[in-house]
């Protein structure tokens, strides 16, 4: 058991030091490389990493007889997640999903420190002790707390909405440039010349203008014409591709994107920029097929840097549907919204 925990310590140990390196930049965060399809379970077994370690250096203190006390145990394990999130992570994540994720670390703590009786009543004794004031340590942090929180808080909140007048740091661009080509499921596509392979006409062939003419009119498309309509079990060739794009969205892309992919889904206000409205002109009417595909395939981290005001958190779609689900999606939206895609001619 000793053993098991000495080696948790020193796991403990490592990991603040890395991190202690990521944060003062003197570390870089992709050292430790995030392999890319497996991302979620690797952070996952770090987490679980880190929880072992602190437990074995709780347990290596405890018998020093320098035990930390719980209230700053559990604070401090916080305060790790929150920075890890934040220089662990790369590409960097939005503040917006760093908040929910601190959010569930917080309640994971929170259910960890209360789990018993004894824990909970080390943890709220330090607090306790700053509301009852008994000693003139304590009344002089209760003032302090009175001062400082009020202001603290008011000052972040006055901070976060101050209109902000300074220049970017770098070129911004809502449509950053895509690159030549792209790599999905080991197939190399490139932008300028790949066509949405289900895009066809009654033969079977691709006819952009075929399709096309199944959207009824811009920003109308789901009004259908007589015997247009994808939601016909009968339907084949085009039409049916866009019904089963349309079960793909559903399933998942609508919990942010809405049902009426204006970008007011379910989640949508949890985040920041809250996703993209596909009925505005100003979006998905300006682009070409393959620079949807490939947005949808890399998602909001596979933006080149002039695009990251605008970073969103969708996630690398690449790595939950196939190269013949996200066509047909895209197909979908643009059947849906009635705006014909963009061509490179």
């Amino acid at each position: 058991m000793k053993a098991l925990m000495s080696l948790g310590a020193l796991i403990g140990v490592a990991g603040l030091l890395l991190l202690g390196g990521m944060t003062f930049d003197i570390v870089p965060s992709t050292t430790i490389r995030l392999v890319e399809g497996y991302m979620p379970m690797q952070l996952l077994f770090e987490v679980s990493c880190y929880v072992m370690g602190f437990a074995g250096l709780s347990y290596i203190l405890n018998a020093m007889g320098m035990g930390i006390p719980r209230f700053w145990q559990g604070i401090g394990f916080w305060v790790f997640f929150l920075l890890y999130l934040k220089y662990r992570v790369y590409p960097p994540i939005p503040f917006s999903v760093r908040a929910m994720y601190g959010t569930v670390g917080l309640v994971a703590v929170f259910m960890w420190i209360s789990a018993n009786e004894d824990d909970w009543k080390k943890f709220k004794q330090p607090i306790m002790n700053v509301l009852d004031a008994q000693t003139g340590v304590n009344k002089l942090l209760r003032y302090a707390y009175l001062v400082l929180l009020p202001i603290l808080i008011g000052g972040f909140s006055f901070n976060a909405m101050m209109p902000k007048s300074e220049e970017p740091i770098e070129l911004r661009t809502v449509h950053p440039a895509p690159p030549a080509s792209t790599k999905v499921h080991g197939k190399t596509y490139t932008l300028q010349t790949s066509q949405n392979p289900y895009r066809v006409n009654p033969e079977g062939k691709y006819d952009q203008e075929y399709s096309n003419s199944n959207i009824v009119e811009q920003g109308m498309g789901r009004l259908m014409k007589p015997n247009a309509n994808p939601w016909d079990e009968n339907s084949q060739g085009y039409l049916k591709y866009v019904r089963e794009g349309g079960e793909i969205f559903f399933q998942n892309c609508h919990f942010c994107h809405g049902d009426n992919l204006n970008g007011r889904g379910l989640h949508a206000f949890a985040f920041n920029p809250i996703p993209a409205n596909f009925t505005d002109p100003g979006t998905i009417a300006q682009l070409q097929e393959t620079f949807i595909f490939w947005r949808v395939a890399k998602g909001g981290i596979g933006l080149p840097n002039e695009g990251f005001p605008w970073a969103s958190v969708m996630p690398p779609w690449e790595q939950h549907l196939t190269v013949d689900e996200i066509w047909k999606v895209i197909l979908f939206e643009y059947w849906h919204t009635g705006y014909y895609p963009r061509t490179w001619d």
